[in-house]
Formats: C-alpha cells, structure tokens, sequence
C-alpha cells in the first residue's frame, strides 16, 4: 500500500495512492481506518508530510563510498564504525514533497543533499532481536538529508547545519512493501543526475540498526529512522531542484531557494 497524507478542497486527510487516483481513507494507518467512495487525482492535490514523528532518528557515515569521500577531504584514513550509531534531527527541519528548502542568507556556499531511504516505525518496540526486528517497520519513505557544511566544521554539534528550518525534506508518501535487494537510489539536480547507487549496499542494515537502538529506547509509531547516503553533493545555489528517486517508493522533490537578506 501507498499511504498519502494530502490536502483537497481547504481539507487534510489520509489516502491510499493507486496509480493517479487517491482514495480518501478515514482514519489513521497506523491504527483503525476505513477506505471511502471519494477518490482525487493525485495532481489535483497538496502532497502533505507523510508525518511528524515522535522521535526523529538518524544514521550517519552508513555506506563506504561517502565514508571514504569525507576521509579524503579531511585527509584522513576512512574510520569505519564498529557498531551501529544514531543520532537525531529536529521536527523543526521537516517538509514536504515540493515544499522549498531556505537557503539562510547567512549561509555559506556549501549547501549539500543527502538522498537517503527513511524506515517508518508501525508499532511500539523495545528490545527487539534479529529475527523479529523488522516486524515493527511500517514502511518506507524518502529523505533529503540537507546540510550546510560550512557551518558543520564550526560548530560543536550540528545545532543549525543539520537542523535549520526547512532542512529535511520528507515524502511524498509511505510505501509499505519494497524489496530492499533490488532498491536502487538515485539524485538528479535540475534533471541532471549527479548521484546513483544500491540503496540497500549500508554498512549496517536496517535490522542491526532496529536491535541496537531498542536495547537503549523505545520505538513508537510514526517514528522514523533515515538510514544514511552514499556518494557526495556538488554545492547547491538559489533555484536547483533536487530530486530524490528510490526504486519501489517514488520520487522527492524539492526547491532550493536563497533567503533575502
């Protein structure tokens, strides 16, 4: 299934994507819900945030490639993590498919993307293992895990180079069956594509991640862990359109637009 949250006619509601249709549910997927008779055209409507979570987890570093890239501009030996590592985003960041992502105007040139697959979590999980883990996983969405690396070398933690406002793009919907075997993630600025590779290729899966973070927390519903990038960016400026397209879920896509100062 195809979860979408849209707005039509002044009105936000759930829907369930089924080629160019949307059919209104009423409800909520991830508890009690009923399909309806009403149905729009998809472009007909305002493709909302598939939703906000309750906590917003992150992986960094995940694939080898991007790994490598970042030793070799700090001129280091790549440190390849022993163990699975999480970390958080702001709810603050967040917005929707065709929604802009706003350059500050203190910004420096370095504004970069992050294509990357984002698990949604179905049901409350604490101390998960191997062989159940992926029982909580709802289903599957897009992130645009936005940066401004200037500021990322600067400062301490990544208070604003990870987390200004409009920085983690989001959606356009939650797909609940994929085949992560054959997934492949591909980015495109202004139609050019500027990075390709296998979406499942991680250095820890989606399932060691779910194991390592539930022996410490607990994992509720519309909870999402974005699961890291491969590759590197070129510096994005005033007006590029990013688009994030990962087989099976669909395509992100995004504006980025230069604030006045």
């Amino acid at each position: 299934m195809r979860w979408l949250k849209f707005t039509a006619a002044g009105k936000t509601s759930w829907g369930l994507v089924e080629g160019d249709k949307v059919t209104t549910v009423t409800g909520d997927p991830l508890g009690e819900w009923t399909k309806t008779s009403q149905t729009h055209a998809l472009g007909d409507v305002k493709i909302e945030l598939p939703l906000v979570p309750r906590t917003f987890y992150c992986v960094g570093l995940n694939y080898l490639k991007h790994l490598k890239e970042a030793a070799d501009k700090a001129g280091t030996v790549p440190d390849i993590p022993g163990r699975p590592e999480i970390g958080y985003r702001a709810q603050n960041a967040l917005i929707a498919h065709d929604e802009n992502v706003v350059i500050p105007a203190s910004a420096t040139e370095k504004i970069h993307y992050e294509g990357e697959l984002v698990v949604v979590i179905g049901r409350k999980a604490k101390h998960l293992t191997e062989a159940g883990a992926m029982d909580c996983v709802f289903g599957y969405t897009i992130g645009n895990d936005v940066s401004e690396r200037t500021w990322q070398k600067a400062d301490r933690g990544l208070w604003r180079s990870k987390n200004a406002d409009t920085f983690k793009p989001m959606g356009p919907w939650i797909e609940t069956s994929v085949d992560l075997a054959t997934m492949e993630t591909a980015i495109r600025v202004n139609g050019k594509e500027t990075g390709r590779f296998r979406t499942n290729d991680m250095i820890f899966g989606i399932v060691p991640f779910l194991v390592e973070l539930t022996k410490y927390f607990t994992l509720w519903p519309g909870d999402v862990i974005w699961m890291g990038t491969d590759g590197a960016s070129p510096d994005l400026k005033d007006g590029d359109v990013v688009e994030i397209d990962v087989t099976g879920i669909g395509t992100l896509r995004n504006r980025f637009v230069k604030e006045k100062a």
